[in-house]
């Protein structure tokens, strides 16, 4: 009965809906703000009338549910493990307008999933991409092999830096480590704690003609968002700052972020998303 009702709940999507556009949210090192951009961005898509899926994959390191102020009681890997789960039981549902779940450290060992395990995965991602417009992936700092397969799946990778010289060198790191497997994936840039406009223009120049001079590649700018006390204040109490601090700085700049991600969905028309296509090759080769 279960595998009846996922079932006509998944033709039921077929008919009705487009397929969710795949965003990962990467970063060369920790403590560069990277949670805390997806929790937000998630929020202003959602106060788009987009559905959102926001997920936690900041393997051991999660917080996503300490910024909405809620609590998830299971992960996608709960689900995978559990026969018993339904998807839609896993995810934290209506936190500020999103849904949100964690992706739980299973996934480390992802390319070690006997088929069970990599059937529950898809029976999950086949249903997620129809129920949601957007799927945010909150990913780890840097990147490892079983990473790397899912941002080459994503339709895009935002890389957040700050002006740190440090975090410039780890975000071409990042980069440099996804080209030399992908040449053709396209990168979008976010310079996050500048301390002015001048510092958010010169950090976002300055890691784009790097690239453009070690790997012949155009990424393209985001822009920067500033250095903002109420950010600390919004962590604080819980609240993303969006929702506590509307008319903040940081706030103003994620909204023009937003928009910018607010693009028609380039797998309308697919028969399968880009992003299950590419995912299937982590388990089949093909």
């Amino acid at each position: 009965m279960k595998d009846q009702a996922y079932n006509l709940r998944k033709k039921m999507l077929q008919s009705t809906s487009s397929q969710a556009k795949t965003i990962a949210v990467v970063s060369g090192k920790g403590g560069v703000g990277k949670s805390n951009i997806s929790t937000n961005l998630s929020i202003l898509l959602g106060q788009e009338n987009k559905k959102v899926l926001l997920f936690d994959m900041d393997i051991g390191m999660g917080n996503i549910n300490i910024l909405l102020g809620g609590q998830n009681n299971y992960s996608i890997m709960e689900f995978i493990e559990q026969e018993e789960l339904e998807i839609d039981t896993v995810i934290s549902k209506n936190i500020h307008g999103i849904s949100y779940i964690s992706g739980g450290n299973g996934l480390k060992n992802i390319v070690e999933w006997n088929e069970r395990q990599i059937n529950r995965f898809f029976e999950a991602m086949d249903y997620l991409v129809l129920k949601y417009d957007y799927l945010l992936f909150d990913m780890g700092a840097g990147a490892t092999k079983e990473t790397l397969e899912f941002l080459l799946a994503m339709d895009e990778i935002i890389v957040i830096t700050t002006p740190e010289p440090t975090s410039v060198t780890d975000a071409y790191s990042m980069i440099k480590y996804i080209h030399l497997r992908n040449e053709e994936k396209e990168f979008h840039l976010l310079c996050n704690r500048a301390e002015n406009k001048d510092e958010g223009i010169e950090t976002i120049a300055r890691l784009q003609e790097t690239v453009r001079k070690f790997l012949n590649k155009e990424i393209f700018s985001l822009g920067f968002l500033p250095e903002d006390s109420t950010v600390r204040k919004s962590v604080t109490r819980q609240t993303p700052i969006i929702m506590g601090y509307p008319n903040s700085p940081m706030a103003s700049s994620l909204r023009k972020v937003a928009r910018q991600l607010l693009t028609p969905d380039t797998n309308e028309n697919n028969d399968t998303p880009t992003f299950l296509k590419n995912i299937r090759k982590l388990f089949f080769g093909r």
